[in-house]
């Protein structure tokens, strides 16, 4: 398998996924390599291992409902064997327009796209959404972990650029509310709450999503759905997108996949999904915590159909995963 991560000792409390080397052939068993066209139903809840661009001729047309780009940013970055090196912007929208051009066919009229970026990816992608897409907000979502700098400010954010490939398009603003505690508790003159619930000393309001994002829980060593992978996004966010922009059976399609995330939470939220990654150590990432979804299906800072502000998991009436109280402070 050559996975350096898979000897690497951990601290008892380290929850990280990993893969054990008797692990590792089972789970590729169930990896798809394409070599011929296959119907919808034959790609549902799979996991390729390919080249996007070798795999996406043999891709059924206009059939994706949702789907996720999450490619490498424009910064020098190992992944596992493979490494991506920075270009100049110029280069960089070159490398983007020649796979988002032919990712276009796939996507039904009504589908909605979502392009994560940082803020220097953003610039060179922003004009290549915008010649393929309708461009329809960016969304910033605060990353709290990372490394401070002495003669800059700390990039603590990304980016997630929302657009779609009509003006026909699916958004269930009701499905992505986020629950906060009130500051100003107004109410009625009956005195009825005024748009909050009231729970004794405690009361939450039911708030619209807005583009910027400080609810994530960026993914560390004691959540277990951390991997080592080094740029996995947050099960929570992920959600967010989900549920925002897709229905139950709905079909989600990730092309690069990474360890899995997309394809996980759209099991537990009940989508058809198809994800594309080249390194087959992350496609078998992702086929273990696919398996590891049907035990556990809870999302972390989502509970009861409701998203919560980050460090509020403690609050929540009901949850169905129980944290111990030195990972539950974090969340």
């Amino acid at each position: 398998m050559g996975n350096p991560e898979i000897n690497k000792e951990r601290a008892p409390q380290n929850r990280t996924l990993t893969l054990r080397a008797s692990e590792h052939d089972d789970l590729a068993k169930k990896v798809l390599t394409l070599h011929r066209p296959l119907a919808v139903d034959d790609l549902a809840n799979k996991t390729i291992c390919q080249d996007l661009l070798d795999a996406l001729q043999y891709l059924p047309k206009g059939f994706v409902d949702l789907m996720i780009l999450d490619p490498p940013y424009n910064l020098n970055k190992r992944f596992h064997s493979k490494s991506f090196k920075h270009m100049d912007d110029a280069a960089y929208a070159d490398w983007l327009e020649g796979w988002i051009s032919q990712l276009k066919g796939v996507l039904k009229e009504e589908a909605s796209i979502y392009f994560c970026a940082d803020w220097l990816t953003s610039a060179a992608a922003y004009p290549v959404l915008k010649k393929h897409f309708r461009v329809r907000n960016r969304i910033t979502w605060e990353r709290e972990k990372g490394r401070g700098a002495k003669r800059n400010w700390k990039n603590s954010c990304e980016d997630i650029w929302f657009c779609t490939v009509s003006d026909d398009y699916y958004f269930a603003v009701d499905a992505v509310k986020l629950k906060r505690r009130v500051i100003a508790p107004y109410r009625h003159k009956d005195g009825q709450p005024k748009d909050w619930e009231d729970h004794g000393p405690k009361k939450y309001r039911l708030t619209h999503p807005s583009n910027i994002w400080t609810d994530i829980t960026v993914p560390f060593w004691s959540m277990p759905e951390n991997t080592d992978h080094p740029t996995q996004k947050p099960e929570k966010l992920m959600a967010k997108l989900l549920l925002a922009s897709s229905k139950p059976e709905d079909f989600v399609f990730d092309p690069f996949l990474g360890s899995g995330t997309t394809s996980v939470v759209s099991k537990k939220l009940g989508r058809r999904f198809l994800g594309i990654e080249v390194e087959l150590d992350y496609c078998c990432l992702a086929e273990k915590r696919l398996a590891l979804a049907d035990r556990e299906a809870s999302i972390q800072g989502y509970s009861d159909g409701v998203f919560w502000e980050r460090n509020s998991l403690a609050e929540q009436k009901r949850q169905t995963t129980p944290y111990p109280n030195d990972i539950q402070r974090h969340l």
